[in-house]
């Protein structure tokens, strides 16, 4: 695929956090979580630049101290894609940009997934899409894992916590877990933020129903990569763990 010089990478890196507060800063292997998502971010072909946008000063001096790209937003924004508008807006980016929302907690991420996700660009009336993989049912049963089914030419059709479909007869169960990395036209980033949180998005605290419950559609790309994500304190050692490994190959 050809380098696309209007994508944009922001990385949303919010202080606070009920179960993990300042996790952005949360130290993997000597660096703050956020570097490392940086650093995997930008190994993306198609990317052209890649920046964090924060609330806090603590991490916009960390950020600084490393040399990644930092902007400063508000730190009212009901969620990670909102504050991707303002640091967009903030950046004077261009109107006909593809603006990629990386996910901040996710250090292991695999660059070749966010090519996955612009791909689909190519086509004038992809405007917004995600990821999506194969997941197994007790994975599937855990309410932290959000779960999404979608038509036969891959428009997302609901995203739950819940196992769906709901199976009734014994064939073979087959779920695929959502991956919480998202593409965007600049025009249609704009729509999701001018629209605010809707009574779906609310009930099931996931910001994407906002989209699908205005008939604003998400494409889904299918991808067999696996990330790991930290949610909590403990989850930093499993990371460390992983990282150690990969370092005994000379791997990253």
């Amino acid at each position: 695929m050809e380098k696309q010089h209007n994508c944009y990478g922001i990385i949303p890196a919010r202080f606070g956090s009920t179960r993990f507060p300042g996790k952005p800063l949360a130290d993997i292997a000597g660096k703050p979580m956020f570097w490392h998502v940086f650093t995997r971010a930008r190994q993306c072909p198609e990317l052209s630049l890649v920046f964090l946008a924060t609330d806090d000063e603590r991490i916009e001096s960390a950020a600084k101290a490393l040399d990644v790209p930092v902007v400063l937003t508000r730190s009212d924004h009901p969620s990670g894609t909102d504050r991707v508008l303002e640091a967009a807006q903030l950046l004077n980016l261009p109107d006909d940009s593809i603006i990629v929302n990386i996910q901040g907690d996710e250090p292991l991420l695999e660059p070749a997934m966010l090519t996955e996700l612009i791909r689909p660009f190519k086509s004038p009336e992809v405007e917004i899409t995600t990821l999506a993989g194969k997941i197994g049912i007790k994975e599937a049963e855990n309410k932290n894992r959000v779960k999404t089914v979608f038509s036969n030419t891959g428009k997302a059709l609901y995203f739950s916590r819940l196992p769906i479909p709901c199976y009734r007869d014994g064939r073979e169960k087959v779920f695929f877990g959502h991956i919480g990395l998202y593409a965007f036209r600049m025009n249609a980033l704009r729509k999701f933020v001018a629209l605010g949180p809707s009574r779906l998005e609310i009930a099931e605290k996931l910001e994407q129903l906002r989209l699908l419950e205005n008939d604003i559609p998400i494409h889904v790309v299918l991808t067999e990569h696996k990330s790991i994500g930290v949610d909590k304190p403990e989850d930093v050692l499993a990371i460390c763990e992983i990282l150690g490994k990969r370092n005994k190959k000379n791997i990253y």
